[in-house]
């Protein structure tokens, strides 16, 4: 018997809040049983891709690590491409870097030179939105390879940190919004 396809309320149901994770004040929103659930994941794959069919987008931009998870099943459901956008270090071959600004210091996601066509559609898949700094970089790499976003999409949203505010320039949208 075939279960209706999952709301974000039913995604959001599902989230566990971990209380002072990985350090005390934090919330973390722990997405595993999400993952653990078959028609979840499935449904949440499905939402985040729902304005799109296979050959709208060329590729599917995911960031390290959690929206590698997201931006792969995406990819296969679109029949496009899969580009890891990583952190820096970590990419074999030559690549294009982009530094953001974190709470204390820096960070430094990159992408592979040759990873996006001058042109490409692409969908860009996060599994949270929190500042929006990660995000806002990953764009910029995107924009460096001439590439066109069409929206960026994250599972979870945590509102109050304001993070769309560094995507104004993109159509953004969340699943999940706290």
């Amino acid at each position: 018997m075939n279960q209706p396809r999952p709301t974000p309320a039913d995604i959001e149901k599902a989230i566990r809040n971990i209380p002072d994770f990985p350090k005390p004040g934090i919330q973390f929103k722990d997405i595993t049983p999400v993952l653990a659930d078959a028609r979840l994941f499935s449904g949440s794959i499905d939402l985040l891709t729902e304005q799109f069919k296979p050959g709208d987008v060329d590729a599917v931009v995911g960031i390290d690590a959690r929206g590698f998870i997201f931006a792969a099943a995406a990819a296969v459901k679109l029949q496009a491409g899969l580009v890891p956008v990583r952190k820096k270090g970590k990419l074999p071959y030559r690549t294009h870097e982009q530094e953001y600004n974190l709470e204390y210091g820096t960070a430094t996601v990159a992408v592979h030179v040759d990873a996006l066509e001058p042109g490409s559609r692409v969908l860009l898949i996060d599994d949270l939105l929190a500042t929006g700094g990660t995000a806002a970089a990953a764009a910029a790499l995107v924009r460096r390879l001439e590439a066109r976003i069409l929206q960026i999409s994250f599972l979870i949203e945590l509102k109050f940190l304001a993070g769309r505010q560094k995507l104004k320039d993109y159509p953004v949208r969340s699943l999940v919004v706290y």
